[in-house]
Parts: C-alpha cells; structure tokens; sequence
C-alpha cells in the first residue's frame, strides 16, 4: 500500500468538507498510520493540519465515531479502537 497516494482533501470538490476529512483519517487508520489505541489530535490541531474550521473538524470526528473508528473519553481525548471492518464508502 507504501504506493498508494495519500488522499487529500479539497475544498473545491462537490462533498462535504467533514466527510473528506473523515474519510482521510479513516484512510490513515486502515493503512496503519493510525494504530488502535492510537490518540488523534485535538479537534483545534486537526482544523489546523486540514485547513478547516473548528466546527469542521468537530463534525469530521463525529462522524468517525459514528462508523465505530475512534472513540471520545471526555478530558482524556480521542482514540483509534480496536481494528474493525468499516465498510467501503
């Protein structure tokens, strides 16, 4: 997978921002770079690296613990869970 490029976002296409945002982290979790227990960054960090809004990358994790990805401990952060099946979009 070392040859696959890496998707990006792009504030210019027709989806929603959050949903690419979402989907290139869940990218980054079934490629490996993202390993269980691994703690994503927080939600001002991720709005920085994906130049987005806040509110943006609050929806994007949102939708990442919707589809089981990652899981929220209030004060502690978000974390990768343990592998699962998402299925393809």
């Amino acid at each position: 997978m070392s040859g696959d490029p890496e998707p990006v976002v792009d504030l210019s296409a027709a989806a929603y921002v959050y949903m690419q945002v979402a989907d290139h982290v869940a990218w980054q979790i079934r490629a490996g770079r993202l390993q269980p227990g691994a703690r994503l960054a927080g939600e001002r960090d991720l709005a920085r690296e994906y130049g987005v809004s806040i509110a943006t990358a609050r929806r994007a994790v949102q939708e990442l613990r919707e589809r089981g990805l990652v899981v929220t401990l209030p004060a502690k952060g978000t974390f990768v869970t343990e592998s699962r099946n998402e299925p393809d979009a």
